[in-house]
């Protein structure tokens, strides 16, 4: 590799600004496009070197009775003449109750999966609607694009990316005067992640902790749908009265799904499904988050027992797994309302939060 290009991360990074702007990459000999941000004239041209194929995971071809041939994606041919609006019908479940038949849909059994997982993986990645156009191509791929391994792609987006610290300085707050806000960034130049040390925790001892998921919704707009802002409020607060602590400010919105697929999801709750339904329905996990970097931020500021502020006990067993000792967790009942009883109950029920 020369000294001055892309390592395979950044050529991953690459590969994820240019579908958000609509722009395919190459993917192992095939042409790959984000559906949400494909154009009617890039349809055109993808048409023009070969048949496509819209690849779609297996939530959302569950709920378009697509059947299922690769465990956890669908490969669906797309029939001559389908143009845009059917492709983003398949990828967007905003109109599914209106327009609840959108097939038959004749989905590909034979060959590897693996270019379209890759394809997924980016659009996901990208926090874009989990849906790729797939155009193999045997000749020489137009000029200009992206190029990537998809056996590559896959195993660079399953490590545990590696967090440098980038500034850190004091800031009171109104929970604690002494805090102080710690920056991380990814090496792949991804999202930012913030640390918040409230006095000085004693690294020879469980430190106080939470790790909180970015909720613009909760956090910034007092949003009554989830508990997110009271839980960063009161983990602080708590923080502050016990004069030390540190809160992991994680962006991994939406449970990592991004803030655009969160109101996606929000619509569809409107519509009557519930936050797990939901999630489904657009083709995503229940929960996309990469608890990893939680982890990873504990180690990098020196801490390894801590005493958690979670309701989830799957980030308990998360951090356990990565060498971060959890000597106690420490409830963080707060923000009922009539509002977000449903969503709580659902969290309880079907993710296994103890509330």
């Amino acid at each position: 590799m020369e000294p001055l290009g892309p390592t395979p991360a950044e050529r991953l990074n690459r590969a994820r600004a240019d579908l958000r702007m609509g722009l395919p990459v190459v993917l192992s000999g095939h042409l790959a496009a984000a559906v949400e941000t494909l154009t009617p004239e890039r349809l055109a041209a993808l048409r023009g070197l070969g048949a496509p194929v819209i690849v779609l995971t297996s939530w959302r071809a569950e709920t378009l009775k697509a059947r299922v041939y690769d465990t956890d994606l669908a490969r669906i041919r797309v029939p001559e003449g389908a143009d845009l609006a059917w492709l983003r019908a398949l990828a967007d479940p905003a109109d599914d109750l209106r327009m609840p038949m959108k097939g038959p849909l004749a989905t590909l059994r034979e060959g590897d999966a693996t270019v379209a997982r890759a394809a997924i993986g980016l659009a996901k990645t990208a926090h874009l609607l989990p849906a790729a156009l797939l155009v193999a191509v045997s000749g020489p791929a137009p000029e200009g694009l992206t190029c990537l391994d998809a056996a590559e792609a896959l195993r660079e987006m399953s490590a545990e990316g590696v967090l440098l610290p980038v500034s850190a300085a004091r800031v009171p707050m109104r929970a604690a005067e002494r805090g102080r806000l710690h920056v991380f960034r990814p090496e792949d130049g991804g999202e930012e992640h913030y640390a918040v040390e409230i006095g000085s925790p004693d690294r020879s001892l469980p430190v106080l902790a939470r790790l909180h998921s970015a909720c613009f919704t909760g956090d910034v707009l007092g949003s009554l749908k989830c508990d997110c802002g009271p839980q960063l409020d009161a983990a602080l607060t708590q923080m502050g009265h016990e004069g030390a602590g540190v809160l992991l400010y994680l962006n991994q919105e939406g449970r990592g799904i991004g803030l655009a697929n969160k109101m996606r999801a929000y619509s569809l709750q409107d519509q009557g499904f519930d936050t797990v339904e939901a999630n489904h329905r657009l083709g995503f996990e229940d929960d996309e988050r990469d608890f990893r970097i939680g982890a990873a931020l504990l180690r990098r500021l020196g801490f390894s027992r801590v005493r958690l502020l979670t309701n989830n006990p799957a980030k308990v067993r998360m951090l356990q797994s990565h060498g971060i000792e959890v000597v106690e967790r420490v409830p963080l009942k707060v923000g009922l309302s009539r509002h977000n009883a449903a969503y709580l109950a659902t969290k309880a029920a079907k993710s296994g939060h103890i509330l």
